[in-house]
């Protein structure tokens, strides 16, 4: 009786590895197409793209790419159709400024630094002059000078998210409730004196 249930016990343990490995190639071959549709639009889906499609990237996902890219699907896509790139220098609170519009959105950006030879080359070419910071959305907009209601637009109608994506904790770690003030609480009665005669209440 005592091997019957082992040799069960071992058989079943057998199938539920196989079964979790099948699950694992499974998900380690999840094909996923990326594509420009006929209006221009960038398309991810997990089907095969239509035969009109250009620009076909066939990707493999793992069983873990959501969780570890932080980025939502909207940024992402936003950043691959208008990258943005941010053209500046030590020049004070403008250019601390600028940045810090880009970090409060979440948008990941490319800097320039206009010090460089190489980078104030880029800028007169882009902009033909050396006014920064210069924010570039895309190929074709461009706003020189720190404007935020501009820069907002810009942002905007390139599709990026107007809130950076929710950060994650360690289970445990950063979740908990700040400690609450209280009052001291009061110390408990002091016990009764105990009975004479044997130490038993009476």
């Amino acid at each position: 009786m005592v091997r019957a249930r082992l040799a069960f016990t071992t058989a079943l343990a057998a199938a539920v590895a196989a079964l979790a490995l099948s699950a694992n190639v499974a998900a380690q071959d999840k094909q996923l197409y990326r594509y420009t549709d006929a209006n221009g639009k960038v398309v991810y889906s997990d089907q095969p793209p239509p035969a009109g499609a250009k620009d076909v990237q066939a990707k493999r996902l793992g069983d873990n790419v959501i969780e570890t890219n932080e980025l939502p699907l909207s940024a992402r896509i936003a950043s691959e159709r208008y990258p943005v790139t941010l053209y500046t220098f030590n020049c004070g609170e403008p250019c601390e400024g600028a940045e810090a519009l880009l970090n409060r959105r979440g948008v990941p950006f490319t800097t320039v630094n206009v010090n460089d030879p190489a980078g104030i080359a880029r800028l007169k070419t882009l902009t033909g002059g050396d006014v920064a910071p210069v924010l570039q959305v895309g190929d074709k907009l461009v706003s020189k000078g720190l404007n935020e209601s501009r820069w907002q637009a810009m942002l905007d109608e390139a599709g990026y998210p107007k809130t950076p994506p929710a950060r994650r904790f360690a289970p445990g770690k950063g979740t908990e409730a700040p400690p609450v003030a209280t009052t001291p609480a009061a110390p408990p009665p002091a016990p009764a004196a105990a009975a004479t005669g044997g130490g038993y209440p009476k």
